[in-house]
C-alpha cells in the first residue's frame, strides 16, 4: 500500500462539477493498493498516520497528531500511485490491487480511523475526481506498507 499524505486547511472532491466530500483542517490522503496488500496493511498505515505527530503546538513544533487537534480525514483511492514506468513511457498499472479487493481495504483503512474517532470523507472509488486542497506546510509524507516504511 502506498500512501501520499498531505496536511491541509481544507480539500474537497467533486464529481461532475458537484461536491461530494469536504474536510476543513486535516489530512488528506491519496491511497494506492497494491497485489497482495493485506487487512494488516491497511490497519497499520491507519494507526501510524492517527498517531502521527504532524501538526504544531503552542510553541510551533510538529508535536500533535491528527487525533489531538481533533481533525479530519479525506480518503481518496488512487491506483495511479502503483504506476510502474520502467519500460515505454505509457504506465502500467499490473501492479494494482483488483478493484474490488483494493475498495474493501480501503474501507477496512475508513473503519479503522472511525474507530478511533476520526472524522472521515472519503471520494468516490473508481470514479473520475476533482480533487481542491489547501496545502499547509506544505507537509507532505509518503508512506509505503511494503517497504517496512510503516510499523
Amino acid at each position: 500500500m502506498k500512501v501520499v499524505l498531505q496536511r491541509v486547511t481544507d480539500a474537497s472532491v467533486n464529481i461532475d462539477s458537484k461536491q461530494i466530500s469536504k474536510i476543513g483542517y486535516g489530512l488528506l490522503l491519496l491511497w494506492g493498493v497494491e497485489k497482495g496488500d493485506t487487512e494488516e496493511d491497511a490497519e497499520a498505515l491507519s494507526d501510524k498516520i492517527s498517531n502521527l505527530r504532524i501538526f504544531s503546538d503552542e510553541n510551533n513544533k510538529m508535536n500533535r497528531s491528527i487525533v489531538d487537534i481533533d481533525g479530519e480525514i479525506l480518503i481518496v483511492s488512487q491506483f495511479t500511485l502503483n504506476a510502474n514506468i520502467k519500460k515505454g513511457n505509457r504506465p502500467s498499472f499490473i501492479d494494482s490491487e483488483d478493484p474490488k479487493r483494493a475498495n474493501d481495504l480501503i474501507q477496512v483503512a475508513v473503519e479503522r480511523f472511525i474507530s478511533k474517532e476520526i472524522k472521515v470523507q472519503t471520494g468516490k472509488f473508481g470514479a473520475l475526481m476533482d480533487i481542491q486542497l489547501n496545502n499547509n506546510g506544505p507537509v507532505t509524507i509518503i508512506l509505503n506498507s511494503q517497504d517496512s516504511t510503516v510499523s
